[in-house]
């Protein structure tokens, strides 16, 4: 195994259990050092720190262990059988009422550049390391092991989130079985999966929690899903006894799923939502303001990058101040940001100003976050990428 050796003082991140190493921090490297290597790390003293896989980037080491270990099949099969006990415990497997959630969560399970979906027996993996895409056979391997039978399909969708690797062309393919319609459920909800062309893994599973306690806040009440994708909030407002739901995304195709996911839970439901292939900005032009009781607003990410968080913040405070607009007095607000770039404390700004802008008095009932299937390791707080706040609006 080659070695990675640190500046002197650099290695007090990783004593603290961080799991990543910055370029920066390095003051000596084996040679012959690839993209993907599995490395060990020492001080400057040349004690052992942690075990992970190289990048040349700037973050060029992603620790999965903290104690000397030979990384084999063995070793990969407890790590994931450790992730699949831990959502064993959550009651998300065997559960006939929710059969999507994640399994593997990156850093949060201690596997840093892996991430596994589970689909009701089709599993989508995708790869943010070189070092786990060079592991696929294993993996495909050790979840074999671990579900057999019940293991319809396994899916590598990891072109979007590779990094770049000289000589290396990444494409999304099928690794094991079959799989034609994906239907799943979501505390008995009914949602049809795009996992080939659908965003991220084909479904936004990170918000469950939200979606529940929108349903909670729906009853009689008019409701906007704003950027509503495949209309994973729509549901639940529907499901939860909404007057009405209005549906907005700028894509087609995620408006046609949006109606085949409405149309699966009955006609009863399908009467009382509307859907538009719009984009959100030119939709809020012909809306009267206070037109609705609960506005969900989860846009994309505006701000991927520290070097377009000022940017991203003028968009979400653009976008929060038209949702305050819309919202009737007495109204409710969901609103979220996925950026990585904007912490809690930037979030809450935005909101906050864009409530002062439009003169609009505001309290907080809840701050909102990712499942507990997208577990976030104490020692790396970047992995709670996902905040949102659920807030009353007054007058």
């Amino acid at each position: 195994m080659k070695h990675i050796t640190l500046q002197r003082g650099k290695e007090k991140s990783l004593q603290r259990f961080h799991p990543w190493v910055f370029s920066g921090a390095i003051a000596k490297k084996d040679k012959g050092l690839a993209d993907g290597d599995i490395v060990e790390v020492y001080d400057f003293e040349n004690q052992y720190l942690a075990t992970g896989h190289y990048h040349n980037s700037s973050t060029c080491v992603k620790v999965f262990s903290f104690t000397q270990v030979t990384p084999d099949e063995a070793f990969w099969k407890q790590k994931i059988q450790y992730a699949v006990n831990f959502r064993k415990q959550l009651g998300l497997l065997d559960n006939p009422q929710t059969t999507a959630f994640r399994l593997v969560n990156g850093e949060g399970d201690h596997l840093p550049g892996l991430i596994i979906d589970w689909f009701d027996g089709n599993v989508v993996i995708q790869f943010h390391s070189y070092g786990m895409f060079l592991l696929r056979d294993t993996f495909v391997k050790v979840l074999l092991n671990i579900f057999g039978s019940r293991i319809r399909s396994i899916y590598d969708k990891s072109t979007a989130t590779l990094p770049e690797v000289p000589g290396f062309t990444p494409e999304d393919q099928l690794l094991y079985g079959t799989f034609d319609d994906v239907l799943v459920r979501e505390n008995g909800i009914p949602y049809f999966i795009d996992i080939i062309r659908g965003q991220k893994t084909g479904f936004f599973l990170d918000q469950r929690e939200s979606r529940k306690l929108v349903g909670e806040y729906s009853a009689n009440r008019k409701v906007l899903n704003l950027f509503c994708y495949t209309g994973g909030f729509s549901a639940y407002a529907l499901a939860g006894g909404a007057a009405h739901v209005d549906s907005v995304d700028i894509s087609k195709k995620a408006i046609e799923y949006v109606e085949r996911n409405i149309a699966e839970m009955g006609a009863d439901f399908l009467k009382k939502h509307s859907s538009y292939a719009e984009n959100v900005f030119d939709f809020f032009e012909h809306v009267p303001d206070a037109s609705y009781d609960v506005i969900v607003l989860d846009p994309p990410a505006f701000a991927k990058h520290h070097k377009v968080k000022e940017q991203g913040i003028k968009g979400y405070r653009n976008l929060n101040r038209k949702a305050f607009q819309k919202v009737k007095k007495g109204g409710f607000l969901f609103t979220f940001s996925c950026s990585q770039a904007i912490s809690q404390e930037d979030f809450q700004t935005i909101v906050f100003s864009a409530a002062a802008m439009e003169g609009k008095s505001v309290r907080v009932l809840r701050h909102l976050e990712a499942g507990p299937d997208h577990p976030v390791d104490i020692f790396h707080p970047e992995g709670s990428y996902l905040k949102g706040m659920l807030v009353y609006v007054e007058n």
